[in-house]
């Protein structure tokens, strides 16, 4: 999937989040519905002009809007995981609520 496609997802994703339609947020970032759409799918991309209006109409940053932590898949995330657990370990309590944490997610 390339940046277009991504970046189409992400704004989809904050647009229903927020609980927006895709006409609601066209209107407030000031875009025809047409070029709202192409967006989410990945068909155009934004020009700096563009971003600016649509970090405005969804109430974020351009941080949040091009953060990819939500990609890392598998592996990425156990390494991920492993390395703030040596971070935390030397804190009990931190230690305790991650143990709450994978306790309460591992039960069924």
């Amino acid at each position: 999937m390339g940046i277009k496609q991504e970046f189409g997802q992400k704004i989809k994703r904050m647009r229903i989040n927020r609980g927006l339609t895709q006409e609601e947020l066209a209107e407030a970032a000031d875009l025809s519905q047409r070029a709202m759409s192409g967006i989410e799918t990945g068909e155009n991309f934004v020009s700096a002009e563009t971003l600016d209006k649509l970090v405005l109409a969804l109430d974020t940053s351009t941080e949040e809007l091009f953060a990819t932590d939500h990609l890392k898949m598998g592996e990425d995330l156990r390494q991920f995981i492993d390395a703030k657990l040596d971070i935390i370990s030397s804190d009990p309590t931190k230690l305790a609520i991650v143990y709450n944490v994978v306790k309460s997610l591992s039960k069924e």
